[in-house]
């Protein structure tokens, strides 16, 4: 009970006062007798979880179902995640092809030689160029060539390729129809294992240039040359062309006959006859002269010194022989090297050349200039100085050569 007044039942009235209540009774429907209220489920045709599955809205308008929307939801959505990873696959395949024809080696001076051969295809050459490290990738090089419809223009041929060309360079080079020439620098003052370094660099195998090196050559301009004395002082320092299919002996004799006209056309054998030497010493003194001279002004001067030393049978006492011999035998550059080269030990000249000559040096050895002097030094500004006494030229070094004398 929750406290709740009933009020106290009235007594039955007559019936001419319950009719009032029938009455009302009569307005108000009895629960069988009231019709239900028919919400939108009820007014579907379908059971619900048909409706859900039919794909057929009540009105009779086709729509998607819960479960096809789903589906389509997930067609769309691995549609687009495909396109995305098609889409990145395409742009690393793109880094990758741009870098596979970037140059191999882009601060590389090195030029390889390389014969395309008639009768060779795409793929023939492209394992040619990787092989001779000069591409880094053969399917990208027939890609560019294929895709810039350059194939059927590749030309048989001698080429000199750089490590620094990128594929774009190199494919143009090979399309252009024309057998290269090429041009190769020997500088004066240099010596032997520069001058093969110069060939090595060109694209010849190191290998077929020593063999070319230590091939006997013959003519004139080796006239009094020992058998025994390698091609020190003979290749000349000069610019030359030559045809991209020369070998390095052909390249060789071409750089001895043109030393042969520099001789001949300068008469060097009979002057240095006069002075007393032979075409070979001749060579050898002209190589320490250019090796001693800053300027070739000086080495008629330079000549003049060294040809009073050797016939008064001094020792010529040059510092660039001793290093000569001590870098070619790798051995610490001393002035006390025990060697025939070291001619602040032993009078006379070197038993060979210690560089290429240039024609300065060679026509200084032919024709010295006037004077008495017995020394001479390069000073710390770049100027020689001569002296007649060892006093004057101590006077030199301590006025003139405080950094250069003390370099062994």
């Amino acid at each position: 009970m929750r406290g709740d007044i009933i009020p106290p039942q009235r007594p039955q009235s007559s019936s001419s006062n319950r009719q009032p209540a029938r009455e009302a009774l009569n307005r108000v429907a009895p629960p069988s007798d009231v019709a239900p209220t028919k919400t939108p489920i009820d007014n579907h045709p379908l059971p619900i979880a048909d409706e859900i599955t039919s794909g057929q809205a009540a009105s009779g308008t086709p729509t998607l179902s819960v479960r096809q929307r789903s589906g389509k939801r997930l067609v769309v959505s691995i549609a687009t995640a495909g396109t995305a990873v098609l889409g990145l696959l395409l742009l690393l395949i793109g880094i990758w092809y741009g870098q596979q024809l970037t140059p191999v080696a882009s601060d590389s001076t090195e030029k390889v030689k390389v014969v395309v051969e008639r009768g060779d295809g795409l793929s023939d050459i492209a394992s040619n160029l990787q092989q001779n490290g000069l591409i880094r990738n053969t399917l990208a090089f027939e890609w560019y060539v294929r895709q810039s419809g350059k194939t059927s223009l590749l030309q048989a041929g001698t080429y000199r390729l750089g490590k620094a060309e990128d594929v774009s360079a190199i494919v143009k080079h090979l399309t252009s129809g024309n057998t290269d020439s090429f041009s190769l620098t020997f500088l004066p003052g240099a010596t032997l294992a520069k001058h093969r370094q110069v060939l090595v660099d060109a694209g010849y195998d190191e290998a077929r240039v020593d063999v070319a090196l230590a091939k006997t050559y013959t003519g004139p301009l080796f006239e009094g040359k020992p058998v025994s004395a390698d091609l020190e002082g003979y290749i000349y320092g000069e610019t030359y062309n030559f045809a991209g299919d020369a070998t390095p002996e052909e390249i060789l004799q071409h750089i001895f006959d043109y030393y042969a006209g520099v001789i001949q056309d300068n008469n060097l054998v009979d002057l240095y006859k006069k002075q007393g030497f032979s075409l070979y010493q001749g060579i050898t003194m002209a190589s320490i002269i250019q090796r001693e001279v800053i300027t070739a002004a000086d080495a008629a001067q330079v000549a003049q010194v060294f040809k009073k030393r050797y016939d008064m049978g001094m020792q010529l006492g040059s510092d660039v022989t001793y290093q000569y011999i001590a870098d070619k035998t790798g051995q610490a550059r001393n002035v006390n090297l025990d060697s025939p080269y070291n001619t602040r030990r032993y009078a006379g000249l070197p038993p060979g050349p210690i560089s290429t000559p240039g024609l300065a040096a060679l026509k200084a050895v032919a024709q010295p200039a006037k004077g008495d002097y017995l020394y001479f030094l390069s000073g710390d500004d770049d100027k020689t100085y001569f002296a007649r006494t060892n006093e004057e030229h101590e006077k030199n070094i301590r006025n003139h050569c405080q950094e250069k004398c003390q370099i062994i």
